[in-house]
């Protein structure tokens, strides 16, 4: 079973979302090669990584879903499966590749099975799903978070470029804005910070929660509450309808923990909450539990590390 791996777009070459995804690929038992938008060289240096295919347009270079859907579908014909990230971009583009191909996605996966059998959680994480796919192609997005990442160095693919129908004329790139940060990127640290609805403000989340992620080199996190109330960009936000993350440590200060919010943290390995209510059901999920007032408690631990 010869699987695609869709890569996902990435200023700084080869997105971590895209490694996990070629080890999930790489479990089908068959070949996995690359597509990627740019950045042929770097997705070539991918240990596992048979063949790189590269296609150099304009019309692909921002990974607009009603071009690159087409694009993918063209290629299929030489595969018997595709897989993307389930971030927002796989999201918006392999639907489209599914509908094209007149198949049933298989979402989410967490885990490989067999070559058309895999895990899915369902139920905002609450069940895990066994499925299993008689569609004669494969449309795939994977939970990253539930991977390892394979190498991004010691491959040596050969890279090929490839061509498509371009530019489809129902969509058009305007611009970007993105937020630009020096910490980690919240999907793949290994320490997050995410603040709650209790903060208050915008002004008291930025007073609180950052001077804690600074000491620790953590990426910052948000609660969807947090995130509605305009605390902080829809970037931040932790959730089913958000991030899935997955970090070695997750500090959660003054979340309640909504189900919502549960689904998209669960899987850390550490859960750190801090919250003055003792019946918060993020207490539940917590490997560590403080009841206490985030505001003398975060500034307390922030001090003494």
């Amino acid at each position: 079973m010869t699987a695609l791996v869709f890569a996902e777009p990435h200023a700084d070459g080869v997105a971590d979302a895209t490694l996990a995804t070629v080890t999930a690929a790489a479990a089908l038992g068959g070949p996995v090669h690359v597509l990627t938008t740019g950045a042929g060289a770097a997705h070539a240096a991918i240990a596992g990584v048979e063949k790189v295919l590269v296609a150099d347009d304009a019309a692909y270079a921002n990974g607009l879903a009603e071009n690159v859907a087409p694009l993918i579908a063209g290629l299929m014909d030489g595969y018997d499966a595709v897989l993307a990230p389930a971030t927002t971009t796989g999201k918006n583009v392999l639907p489209r590749v599914a509908a094209l191909l007149d198949v049933m996605q298989v979402s989410d996966i967490i885990s490989v099975e067999g070559p058309k059998s895999f895990k899915r959680p369902i139920y905002a994480g609450n069940a895990v799903a066994t499925v299993e796919s008689s569609d004669s192609k494969l449309v795939i997005t994977v939970r990253t978070t539930t991977f390892d990442k394979a190498e991004a160095s010691g491959g040596s693919a050969a890279v090929e470029n490839v061509a498509g129908a371009g530019d489809a004329g129902l969509s058009s790139f305007v611009s970007l804005d993105a937020v630009k940060s020096d910490r980690p990127e919240l999907t793949s640290a290994d320490i997050i910070v995410s603040g709650g609805r209790a903060l208050k403000d915008a002004d008291t989340f930025q007073q609180y929660i950052i001077p804690l992620a600074d000491k620790l080199g953590a990426a910052v996190g948000a609660s969807r509450a947090a995130v509605d109330a305009g605390y902080v960009p829809n970037d931040y936000q932790v959730g089913q309808t958000g991030k899935i993350v997955a970090p070695n440590v997750y500090i959660a200060v003054g979340i309640s923990g909504a189900i919502q919010h549960l689904a998209g943290m669960k899987d850390s390995k550490t859960i750190i909450a801090i919250n003055k209510d003792p019946d918060a059901p993020i207490f539940q999920v917590a490997d560590i539990g403080l009841v206490a007032d985030l505001y003398n408690a975060v500034p307390e631990l922030t001090e003494k590390l």
